[in-house]
């Protein structure tokens, strides 16, 4: 575990102002990824995977549209980048390689660029090994309801955008650490990414629980209402800012409402789209959100959420070259903000569902 992160208390108590959205709270686990050297053992975002020796590292047997995106890097050298550009700048958040660590991502690099200079078969010619997006452990994320005798989650991706909606695959396995014996040390790894943002930087995780309400476009048409009604924030004493003041749920969205940034549980982060339900294939039930994989932990209109520890760097100028804080962990999911992992609350074996919003 890397140092806490605390979220600021919310400018305004949801409850006191609105009773009538007060039973649709719901508890979260902000993940807040965070510089760090994780290990197997540890919960991660990116980081090494608790795999059994002896089993199979999955892979994706779908077809894969490289040439929409033009860009031919491994995963090694998109970290190899991401480490030089760090260095130059100085970079606090940047990723931190131990010499050896460096070189023999160097190594890695060189190799799989001789074999791509040399003409290797096209991704769709052959199955493509998943990356690593997420481990959970049950110990630091309780919020995750795994199948009875699992206490670890871990979810990888295919980094090439599937159709139809141009997003990575995703994979999620549920195990107990416990019956985990030899750990498979050196996974495969793609031999290209479709995008350098489908390439997670490995951090550790510090996680926080805290509690969270529908957006506004989750609440009932009377709930809806009454967020807009700028009256009923004045009737509280909620003294709105100028840029809130004719869009008071607006401000609701942004600072009152769910936390933005990696997290497990809470209420779905919807921005382009609006409320979609997605119900389990196999017995009907309406799907729950697991995790969301997020491609900023703030942005300008949820700056309120910033961990109190990471406020001052919010509003440095610590942007040069893309770096910030506020994308420890370099994903960037496709043209959205967030892609959000569903399971279904009658049994986490049913297949997953993914959606990007």
């Amino acid at each position: 575990m890397v140092h806490v992160r605390t979220t600021p208390p919310r400018p305004v108590e949801v409850a006191a102002v609105f009773p009538e959205v007060a039973p649709l709270a719901r508890p979260a686990v902000r993940l807040h990824p965070r510089p760090g050297s994780p290990s197997v053992g540890d919960s991660s975002v990116g980081g090494p995977l608790l795999w059994p020796a002896g089993e199979p590292w999955p892979h994706c047997e779908e077809a894969h549209l490289h040439g929409d995106s033009g860009f031919r890097q491994s995963p090694a050298e998109v970290r190899l980048d991401r480490h030089a550009r760090a260095r130059r700048h100085e970079d606090p958040y940047g990723p931190s390689f131990t010499p050896e660590e460096e070189a023999a991502l160097e190594r890695k690099a060189a190799g799989l660029a001789e074999r791509l200079d040399a003409g290797p078969p096209w991704p769709a010619d052959r199955p493509v090994p998943l990356l690593p997006v997420a481990q959970l452990y049950l110990r630091d994320v309780p919020l995750l309801r795994p199948p009875a005798g699992a206490d670890l989650l871990q979810v990888l991706w295919c980094p090439y955008d599937h159709e139809p909606d141009w997003k990575p695959a995703t994979a999620l396995f549920w195990r107990s650490a416990a019956s985990v014996g030899d750990v498979l040390a050196t996974p495969p790894e793609p031999s290209e990414a479709n995008y350098p943002g489908y390439v997670p930087e490995p951090w550790l995780l510090a996680p926080e629980v805290v509690t969270e309400y529908p957006g506004s476009l989750d609440l009932s048409p009377e709930s809806r209402e009454a967020v807009g009604d700028r009256s009923r924030w004045q009737a509280a004493g909620v003294d709105l800012d100028d840029s809130y003041a004719e869009y008071p749920a607006e401000f609701y969205d942004a600072g009152l409402a769910e936390a933005p940034g990696w997290k497990v549980g809470g209420w779905p982060p919807w921005g382009r789209t609006d409320p979609y339900r997605l119900y389990c294939q196999v017995c009907e039930a309406r799907m729950a959100p697991l995790l969301t994989i997020a491609s900023f932990e703030w942005d300008g209109g949820t700056r309120g959420w910033a961990p109190r520890e990471d406020r001052a760097a919010a509003h440095a100028a610590a942007h040069r070259a893309g770096l910030s804080p506020a994308q420890p962990t370099r994903v960037e999911v496709g043209s959205a903000d967030n892609m959000q992992l569903y399971v279904c609350p009658a049994s986490p074996e049913h297949p997953h569902a993914d959606l990007i919003q």
